[in-house]
């Protein structure tokens, strides 16, 4: 099991992988979609009228240049980058809304996975979802007061249509006034997810890459007037029955699973661990489930952290486990010190498992 962190697009500096190494870190899952930046933040509340921003299409940031560069970098510094963490939402809306460019922005999505095979990038994370990651609001609900991001249903125009030209939470084009996109069934979606599966993971096995399905976050039945894929623990089995591979595997979150209505997030890590079909984990902790929940320290939610890590070890989990997102803790640099909070209860806990088999 390797101690990871997770880094967005505006992080992504040799400070940050200097970082990583001095907390304990041995891996990186980078995010090159830009949907938060340095004066947005991290988890930035969205509601109907405000999403995530602009997602433009065929940024030089995928190419397998710019990925070498990055991992050179990284090892550089004395970390390596095991995974990216989702494609942007104008590289792929058409895969998603079944529409005309599907087949071209196919094309696009197996160069990706082909440039991270090829700079040594192991695991590529996605979410396959129309409402993407949305709903969730900033508030001190953590220890202390500290700032998090939390989810209220009863809050929020849950069945608001998505408007055209918006998917996954973000703007890929400018959109017609008063139109939506269309209504789907929740096994129209599946079949989407099915093509998807047999178009791009014969070439992540060429390539050597994961690719890791994230649950639905938050974990409802639908969302603004859509269906969901994963929003209870058994349906990622689903997922791994769709299509035979070892490169379809799971980016297991700890707090979307924990925070799902049904099922029990240690059978679930269980299950898939032993089925070998964890590519990356989020240990995040929360308390509260759909429709309501908090994420709070990695140390005061439901879920008994060293319970969790220890079913991973007992089941020889070989992948990357990463703090997600964290409450910020208030000082100077309050993502950072979040951060370290969390990777530092992390390390202890994996290093008491390592003692207990002494």
């Amino acid at each position: 099991m390797k101690l990871g962190l997770g880094l967005y697009k505006h992080m992504l500096t040799r400070d940050n992988f200097k970082f990583a190494k001095q907390v304990g870190c041995s891996h990186i899952i980078i995010h090159l979609a830009d949907y938060y930046s340095q004066e947005k933040g991290v988890v930035t509340a969205t509601d109907e009228n405000n999403n995530y921003g602009l997602s433009t299409t065929s940024d030089p940031i995928w190419s397998l240049e710019s990925m070498q560069t990055l991992q050179a970098m990284a090892k550089e510094e004395g970390v390596e980058i095991y995974g990216i963490e989702n494609f942007s939402p104008a590289d792929w809306y058409d895969i998603l809304l079944d529409g005309p460019k599907k087949y071209e922005q196919i094309d696009t999505l197996k160069q990706i996975i082909r440039n991270a095979g090829a700079a040594g990038i192991r695991s590529f994370g996605y979410n396959f979802s129309f409402a993407g990651v949305w709903g969730h609001q900033r508030r001190t609900v953590a220890r202390g007061g500290a700032v998090s991001a939390c989810f209220n249903a009863h809050d929020l125009a849950i069945d608001a249509p998505i408007p055209d030209g918006e998917i996954w939470n973000m703007t890929y084009r400018e959109g017609n006034p008063g139109k939506f996109i269309e209504e789907i069934t929740s096994e129209m979606l599946w079949d989407r997810l099915a093509w998807f599966l047999r178009k791009i993971l014969p070439v992540a096995e060429e390539a050597g890459v994961e690719l890791a399905l994230h649950p639905d976050d938050p974990p409802m039945p639908s969302l603004r007037n859509t269906p969901r894929l994963v929003y209870q623990p058994s349906l990622y089995q689903k997922v791994i029955d769709l299509y035979d591979s070892p490169s379809n595997k799971l980016e297991f979150c700890m707090g979307s699973i924990q925070e799902m209505s049904e099922g029990n997030l240690y059978d679930a890590l269980k299950s898939y661990a032993s089925q070998n079909r964890i590519s990356y984990v989020h240990a995040r902790n929360v308390k509260g489930k759909v429709p309501v929940y908090d994420e709070v320290f990695i140390d005061e939610g439901d879920i008994d952290m060293f319970k969790a890590l220890r079913i991973l070890k007992q089941n020889n989990f070989q992948g990357v486990l990463i703090p997600d997102h964290t409450p910020e803790l208030i000082c100077g640099a309050s993502w950072h010190a979040g951060m370290a909070y969390a990777l530092g209860y992390i390390r202890a806990v994996l290093q008491a498992l390592e003692m207990e088999e002494r």
